[in-house]
This record gives structure tokens, C-alpha cells and sequence, in this order.
């Protein structure tokens, strides 16, 4: 079994290094606002954490399938390889929720997910995730693509029919466009301004301003004052307290407040700004308008399906068709599809309103129905056919003995 006996041979140290390493030694691009920002940085920022859990575990917690369809009929195809690879185990340590999970925060924050496909006898029975991070992407004058995938000190070369290579939004057509790097600066303000403030309370709100004597402090004077102000001032505990001072000392503010600065309406701005370049509507990570209602809300949800999750849904739907899947099975009628109904799991009454109308309204059959819902068919069999509405195909005539000319 060829899992991980590639790891074992020997591997010849990196000549060049790869970006990854460059960036470890010489650090991140810094933005304008003076910080360093790197997928590492930017997810201890809670509006980027926040968009990546979003994205990830919305494509996470869909069933994702394989499906075999001959003609009007269609099935799930579960004695193909790749069903219970993506179903449910793709490799020894990982579910399938945790697999696409990592997929997805890499796709988010790096614009790229790599995985090492591992095939017997020319069927796939594991995907082993990389880190972006340590792949290389080269790509020949044919087009073909080559990587290379470098774990602590070793190098491994790969063809690109060992590498599941999943892009996010691209420019030139063959390399995803890495999404933190292209929206560091709105990052980087977000990074200052918690830096910021931070220091803020860690100082004291109020006490950011000079003390004035009238006369010159000794050193033993200016050392004890400093002292002083350490201890009885310093830190979020003391915020508020006032100074006491003697000998015709004077306060002189310096420094503007949080209220002055308006750092709460930056902060807010902020969070919509991150949420653009991450594409999430910022009623998801918990950021709305006081203006918002119930029915609002609602139709926030249902455009984050519709233009952050459904997008997302047919990346990878069609990377796995092409990529996956292949050639000939895909002309056999063999496809991957995610099923968005799972998204509704929780919202019991609107599953029950949704499926009675599509059954009642002839879209779907009773048994159909009930295996949205993961019930046994019926053994009716009038339940395997679909209840065409009265008032859209009338009411069926009744049976004439009598030759119609009459």
C-alpha cells in the first residue's frame, strides 16, 4: 500500500526553499499600519476567525455524495471507491467534516488546498491534506503542473495526477489568489487598532498626559513619582481612579480618549471591511444593524447560501468531477453533489413546510420526500408517485361505455 512509503525514502535537502520558508526567516509583507500580516496573524483577529469558522463548517456540515444518474434516474453510488472517502473517512485521522473543514480554511485565508491522493490499484482510498504552506507550485511549458511538498528537512516531487489541487477566485488560471494578503491592510488596521487599545487599558484609560512641577524633581523625587504612578495608576483595575499629587503639581492631557478617538465606530467598520474581502455577510459573524428585523435577518441567511456558501458548493463539486471522479466516469453518469438541504437540519418546521410543498405541489413523490428526511419509503406504492394538483390538472373524467361520436 503506497500510504506513506513515499515519506520513507530518502529525500534531498530544499536548494531554493519554498515561499513559505522565505517568509519564516524574512517575515511577512508588513501593511501601512505597521503590522505584519499572515494567515497565522490574521486569525487571531475575530472577525477573520469568525468568516473562516463560517465558510468552513458551512460546506462542512453538508452531506457531501456521489451520485450515479442513467438517464431520468438518479442514485446515490455508493459501491464507487471515492463515496465513503468523501462521505464520511477520508484518511485514518480525519472525518469528512474535519477534512472539508481544513479544506475550507485553507481555501479562505490562502486561496489553495493541496492533498496527496493516494490510489491502489487505481482506485482512491485516502486524501492526505497539506499545508499550503508546504507546497511548491511549478508549471512546465506544457501547462503540466508539478509540486513539491517539503515537511520539516525533506523534499518529495509529485506529478499533478498525485496532487488534488483545489484553487480559490485566480487571476492567472492555475494559482489561487491568497485572501489575507490581498485585504492585510484592512487586517492590519484591525491588528493596530486592538494593538491599540490593548495598550490603552493596560495603561490606564485616563492617565495618558504629563505632570507638571513648578520646580526641578531630584532624581530620588522623579524615581519615587514613577514609581507612584506604576503602582496607583497603571492597568485597567485603576481606569478612573483619580491622582492625588502635591506640591503645586499640575495634570496636563496629552492624549485623546477612546470616546475621542472614536475607536468603537473604527472597530465597526472594521468588521464589515474584513467580511467584504472574506465575502460574508456580516450578520454571520455576528455583527448587525440595530435596524435589523426578524424578516431582515432571514433574508441575510438565505443570501449567504445563495452568494457565499453556493459558489463554494460548485468549486468543489466540479473539482471533484474533474479531478476526482474522472474522464470516464463522468461520462458513465457519476458525479459529486452537495445536499444544501442539510443547512435546513435544525429548522424542523421549515423542512416540514418545505418538503409538504414540494410533494404536494407534484415536484417530488411521498418517498421521496421521506428520504429527504431519512425515513424508510413507504411500501404504498401510490407513495413512488408524484400527486399532481388538482387545480392544475383538473379532475380525471369518468369512464364513458358510450362511443364518444354519440
Amino acid at each position: 500500500m503506497a500510504r506513506w512509503s513515499f515519506w520513507r525514502r530518502r529525500s534531498k535537502k530544499s536548494a531554493d526553499g519554498t515561499l513559505e520558508l522565505f517568509r519564516e526567516i524574512f517575515g511577512y509583507p508588513e501593511s501601512k499600519s505597521g503590522q505584519s500580516v499572515s494567515f497565522k496573524t490574521a486569525l487571531q483577529v475575530a472577525t477573520v476567525l469568525a468568516c473562516a469558522r463560517v465558510l468552513a463548517e458551512g460546506v462542512a456540515q453538508v452531506p457531501l455524495k456521489i451520485f450515479r444518474e442513467d438517464g431520468r434516474n438518479r442514485e446515490t453510488a455508493k459501491d464507487h471507491a471515492l463515496y465513503w472517502v468523501l462521505f464520511r473517512r477520508p484518511n485514518p485521522w480525519q472525518t469528512s467534516f474535519q477534512y472539508r473543514e481544513t479544506m475550507m480554511m485553507h481555501l479562505v485565508l490562502c486561496g489553495a488546498h493541496y492533498s496527496f491522493i493516494n490510489r491502489v490499484q487505481g482506485q482512491i482510498v485516502e486524501l492526505i491534506p497539506f499545508e499550503p504552506g508546504q507546497v511548491t507550485v511549478k508549471r512546465d511549458a506544457l501547462g503540466e503542473r508539478r509540486y513539491t511538498v517539503r515537511i520539516n528537512d525533506t523534499e518529495q516531487q509529485f506529478p499533478q495526477s498525485s496532487i488534488w489541487h483545489i484553487n480559490g477566485p485566480s487571476w492567472n488560471g492555475w494559482m489561487g489568489l491568497e485572501p489575507v494578503m490581498l485585504a492585510r491592510e484592512a487586517i492590519g488596521l484591525s491588528m493596530a487598532i486592538e494593538e491599540q487599545q490593548a495598550g490603552f487599558y493596560e495603561r490606564g484609560t485616563q492617565m495618558s498626559g504629563v505632570y507638571s512641577v513648578p520646580n526641578a524633581l531630584t532624581e530620588e523625587q522623579y524615581k519615587k513619582l514613577r514609581d507612584w504612578l506604576e503602582k496607583e495608576h497603571a492597568g485597567s483595575k485603576n481606569s478612573g481612579r483619580p491622582g492625588i499629587i502635591d506640591r503645586g503639581a499640575k495634570w496636563i492631557q496629552t492624549s485623546m480618549t477612546g470616546v475621542d478617538a472614536q475607536t468603537l465606530e473604527q472597530r465597526k467598520y472594521q468588521v464589515e471591511e474584513m467580511c467584504r474581502a472574506l465575502r460574508v455577510m456580516p450578520i454571520m459573524v455576528g455583527h448587525s444593524d440595530k435596524a435589523a428585523t426578524y424578516a431582515s435577518a432571514e433574508q441575510m441567511f438565505l443570501a449567504h447560501v445563495v452568494h457565499s456558501l453556493a459558489p463554494w458548493y460548485e468549486r468543489i463539486e466540479q473539482d471533484i468531477d474533474v479531478n476526482l471522479i474522472g474522464e470516464q466516469d463522468s461520462k458513465d453518469g457519476v458525479y459529486a453533489k452537495f445536499i444544501e438541504e442539510g443547512l435546513l437540519r435544525g429548522a424542523l418546521k421549515d423542512t416540514a413546510s418545505f418538503i409538504d410543498s414540494l410533494v404536494n405541489g407534484g415536484i417530488m413523490s411521498p418517498n421521496e420526500g421521506r428520504d429527504k428526511l431519512d425515513l424508510n419509503p413507504d411500501s404504498d406504492p401510490a407513495s413512488d408517485k408524484l400527486r399532481v394538483p388538482v387545480n392544475v390538472a383538473g379532475k380525471p373524467s369518468a369512464d364513458k361505455t358510450t362511443d364518444p361520436k354519440e
